[in-house]
């Protein structure tokens, strides 16, 4: 079974689901002639035609609107915005529309919204976003985050059949620098449920996209020096697999958590309450985060990279925790 990419396995799964439910239709900015902007939606026009993927205005809150109403009529609709940053302009759309009408009507809205977010590729403060704690502050909405090509297929399969609305957020330094074997045959993986992807004793390292690899990057020169650190991989930001979590923590006693957005506001507070009000007794250390700073992220390469959370960072605050 030949590898493929992120970027692969998410095409993959777009004709796969588009092949088996003829209810499937994407719409965004220059998805269809022009296959995307990163060619993930490269080839879906000319296999499935201009009525189930459609090139629609620069307009997000527009796309996002006309996908709402394509749910209410039976449709399941995915979206592509051509960069996560300006899901922004739909804010309004996606929080008081799509995310409430389950609660307010009893509608369904079996919708799933995707994009290219994160940094790493000099893309600047509008091109590099990763807005995810915006609407993991929603009721309503379901948010994934994966980090390999075997779970960007599986979730996005698992998106596309959830009768909730999802956003589906692809880091786009992972589009092709990630490869693993994806099968072809059909496969789903659960929304809400993390991964360990590293075992260990010493502390605990919860992360989700890019940074995953950051962490198990860390992990690896950490076990060099007789710290084992445990690597869980989030996948699923809303809803949060909270067993994993404090199974995790009740086991090794520290708990690190590192992730590209910024540090307030971000995720790893939330965990950070979490783990206190349920796992308190079992920190020998306080929790720590690595995190993005609390700045818009830079173009400047240099600057992008002082910004990110990195190998050095997170393992110099894993081996303060180790010997806390």
């Amino acid at each position: 079974m030949p590898e493929i990419t992120m970027l692969e396995a998410i095409r993959e799964a777009l004709f796969e689901e588009m092949e088996r439910d003829p209810t499937v239709v994407a719409l965004g900015e220059d998805i269809g002639v022009y296959g995307g902007a990163f060619k993930v939606t490269d080839g879906l026009l000319a296999k499935y035609g201009p009525e189930r993927v459609i090139d629609t205005p620069i307009s997000e809150t527009a796309i996002v609107g006309a996908a709402c109403g394509m749910s209410y009529l039976g449709l399941r609709p995915v979206a592509e915005m051509q960069f996560i940053d300006f899901i922004a302009c739909c804010f309004n759309q996606v929080t008081n529309f799509v995310a409430k009408s389950h609660y307010r009507c009893g509608a369904p809205v079996p919708m799933v919204l995707r994009g290219p977010s994160g940094g790493g590729v000099h893309g600047g403060p509008f091109h590099s976003a990763n807005p995810e704690m915006y609407f993991v502050h929603t009721p309503g909405l379901k948010v994934i985050y994966p980090s390999t090509a075997y779970d960007a297929k599986g979730l996005l399969k698992s998106a596309i059949r959830d009768n909730n609305p999802v956003l589906f957020f692809e880091h786009k330094f992972l589009y092709r620098r990630v490869k693993e074997e994806v099968p072809k045959t059909d496969y789903t993986v659960p929304i809400g449920k993390a991964i360990v992807r590293r075992q260990g004793r010493d502390l605990t390292i919860l992360s989700y996209a890019a940074a995953v690899h950051t962490a198990l990057e860390a992990a690896a020169t950490l076990a060099k020096e007789g710290i084992e650190a445990e690597v869980i991989d989030l996948r699923t930001l809303l809803p949060l697999d909270k067993e994993t979590i404090l199974a995790s923590v009740k086991k090794t006693n520290r708990l690190l958590v590192v992730h590209e957005d910024t540090k307030t506001g971000g995720i790893a507070g939330e965990i950070a309450a979490l783990v206190c009000e349920n796992a308190f007794d079992h920190l020998d250390a306080p929790i720590s985060r690595v995190t993005g700073l609390d700045t818009p992220v830079p173009y400047s390469p240099p600057l992008e990279a002082e910004f990110l959370p990195s190998v050095e960072k997170v393992s110099v605050a894993a081996r303060e925790l180790a010997k806390y």
